[in-house]
């Protein structure tokens, strides 16, 4: 599956944005989806994900009550709605599919995105 991720860009802390996550190739509603992030210097972290179907959602401690990871299977897209944005949500934001279920482990997934960047500027 290939995976298209946008939306990003430059917002002041307390915004918002809605990264997209577009998906081609298979079978979208048969992957569970997560979103990750880097900042420079720093490993790759976990941020959201959601099952196939949408029923289940996970987040890290950092984004919960913030950010809102949703998907549209007749749309083939995931999308992470961020809120209340800080400057240290700054990073480039990935998309990556999992063939099994929703996961925190960015090993479990089997596909990615080519990241978009987010920067919050205080």
């Amino acid at each position: 599956v290939q995976l298209q991720a946008s939306g990003g860009g430059l917002v002041q802390a307390g915004g918002s944005l809605r990264l997209s996550c577009a998906a081609s190739g298979r079978t979208f509603s048969n992957y569970a989806m997560g979103w990750f992030r880097q900042a420079p210097g720093k490993e790759r972290e976990f941020v959201a994900a959601i099952s196939w179907s949408g029923g289940n959602t996970y987040y890290a401690d950092s984004v919960k009550g913030r950010f809102t990871i949703t998907r549209d299977n007749a749309k083939n897209t995931v999308y992470l709605q961020m809120a209340s944005l800080k400057p240290e949500d700054t990073a480039v934001y990935y998309c990556a599919a999992n063939r099994n279920y929703a996961s925190r482990s960015g090993g479990a997934y089997d596909y990615w995105g080519q990241g978009t960047q987010v920067t919050v500027s205080s």
